[in-house]
């Protein structure tokens, strides 16, 4: 600091004043300097957890990168760049974006929180509303005071309310029963009230603790080793052989039930039936054999009936004609079935049942043409997409209708669609070379063309028998969870209950409260 001459001390107190200002003006220059040090090695260190940040979060999205494309190359690539010969299921594509979704809302969160700025909020969206059955819990945070309003009368002018899904975890108990024993004086004998009845007798689970394991592995897609798992975290131990027996008397005693869903299949005018792989351990050499779960479906309510739908499940080592029509026997009506060529036994006049018409499902016609479609390998492929789509759009217009009125409108809207199909892939198919995808999609449909015009003159006939695949599909998610079924016997307990799980759902009935109720009764006699 530099002064005019005319500004200098003339005194000693004047100097003497003079250096306590220098000496303070110093040290607030050495405060102020030791301040921005600090506020740049802070800057610094930041940048450091930002740059650290973003090498993280540049790293994740790579990998959710390499995800996507190994999802479009399973999904769309050549045959050479696909992972596996076999698409993958919804349930894995759904899983996969899961993952991704995820991993996406964990960067935007880090980044956020490195920034130091929460995330900008979006605009509220209408919530899910839930059920009127569900335990609320009131819960209201009031204001403090200000100051000033002390012994002042407030008038409440309104609030905000928010809702926030909880969860009490499931937990284990102990049901003790005792029962007295009574002896009356001048009296022989001894007095006690009968022991209630249960399933498993003198054994250890309650009827509820049965229909938990039965839903959790069947209905749910839980095998027993993970449920042995889960359970031991509660400090319960039981063991999955254990549990195995305990299912296998289950299913025993719900046998005739699931015979009885059949037998009301077979009532229907219209089933829906399909099958899927179900690996079981072969006797005595530990390797696995492929059995088949077959499925029979009904759903009256697309063509205006009031019957509840059902399924019914059955457990084969074979997927033979003869299986389908052992299942089957004594039933007339419509078999809505995919292509497979075991169906065709019920239809032959040779031992076959006379009464069964077979209507084919041309939601599998269109999957043949879209894998072709979406890989853009032919022109032809995506015109039959694109057709095909107005028929499904016409049948979600007429559902739930009678049958007369949906054949109405089938024959004024649909018939046209279907012949001018029928008459480009005829067309083509003579110019095509006769080995590739193309052609045998042309193929598969023409030679099932009769089946799959029935539902042009049939209100009763669906147009695809998704109906079936969607009551199969949850079998393959435990399939696949469970890897086999362990054996024949296994097998068949899975399907009886998996028939009766199934079919409460599809009828929008909770599956526990049913299967607890219904194990109850049968202990009870």
């Amino acid at each position: 600091m530099t002064m005019p001459v005319t500004e200098l001390p003339t005194t000693l107190a004047e100097a003497h004043a003079l250096i306590l200002a220098l000496a303070e003006e110093r040290a607030a220059l050495e405060a102020e300097n030791s301040r921005i040090a600090s506020e740049m090695a802070t800057l610094t260190t930041a940048n450091a957890d930002l740059a650290a940040v973003n090498q993280a979060a540049d790293a994740r999205i790579v990998e959710l990168t390499a995800i996507v494309k190994m999802l479009e190359r399973t999904l769309y690539g050549t045959r050479s760049e696909r992972l596996r010969s076999d698409k993958p299921s919804d349930e894995q594509i759904a899983f996969a974006f899961d993952e991704i979704a995820t991993g996406v809302a964990a960067i935007e969160a880090e980044l956020a929180k490195a920034g130091g700025k929460d995330k900008e909020k979006r605009a509220p969206r209408p919530r899910k509303e839930f059920g009127a059955h569900l335990e609320r819990v009131e819960i209201v945070i009031e204001p403090e005071v200000p100051p000033g309003c002390e012994g002042l009368e407030k008038v409440l002018i309104g609030e905000d309310v928010s809702k926030r899904l909880d969860v009490t975890p499931a937990k284990f108990r102990l049901i003790v029963t005792r029962r007295p024993k009574y002896a009356y004086r001048n009296r022989d004998g001894v007095v006690q009230a009968p022991a209630p009845a249960h399933l498993i007798e003198s054994g250890l689970p309650t009827e509820a603790l049965l229909a938990q394991i039965a839903v959790a592995k069947y209905a749910d897609g839980l095998p027993l080793y993970r449920q042995e798992a889960i359970y031991g975290r509660d400090g319960v131990d039981l063991d999955r052989s254990l549990m195995a027996q305990w299912m296998g008397k289950v299913g025993f005693e719900l046998q005739p039930l699931a015979d009885y869903v059949l037998e009301k299949i077979k009532q229907g005018e219209r089933i829906f039936a399909d099958e899927t792989t179900l690996p079981t351990l072969a006797p005595g050499s530990g390797k696995t054999q492929k059995a088949w779960l077959w499925a029979y479906a009904r759903d009256d309510r697309p063509f205006g009936g009031n019957g509840p739908p059902m399924v019914a499940y059955r457990f084969e080592d074979s997927r033979g004609g003869e299986c389908v029509e052992r299942h089957l026997a004594d039933f007339a009506g419509i078999l809505q079935i995919d292509g497979y060529a075991a169906y065709n036994r019920l239809a032959r006049s040779a031992g076959a049942n006379e009464g069964v018409t077979l209507a084919a499902c041309s939601a599998h016609v269109r999957r043949r043409f879209y894998e072709l479609h979406v890989n853009e390998s032919s022109h032809l492929a995506t015109q039959t997409v694109k057709m095909m789509a107005g028929l499904w759009e016409i049948e979600a217009g007429i559902r739930g209708q009678d049958p007369a009125t949906r054949v109405t409108v089938r024959q004024e809207k649909s018939a046209a669609i279907v012949a001018a199909l029928f008459d480009l892939w005829e067309k083509e198919l003579p110019r095509l070379p006769g080995k590739s995808k193309l052609a045998e999609a042309i193929r598969y449909a023409t030679s099932r063309r009769a089946a799959l015009e029935r539902f042009l003159s049939d209100g009763r006939i669906e147009i695809d028998s998704n109906t079936v695949e969607r009551a199969i599909r949850p079998q393959t998610i435990t399939r696949k969870n469970a890897l086999f079924a362990g054996s024949h016997g296994g097998g068949r307990t899975w399907a009886t209950i998996a028939t009766l799980l199934q079919t409460a759902k599809m009828n929008d009935v909770d599956p526990h409260a049913w299967l607890t109720q219904t194990l109850e009764r049968i202990a009870q006699g």
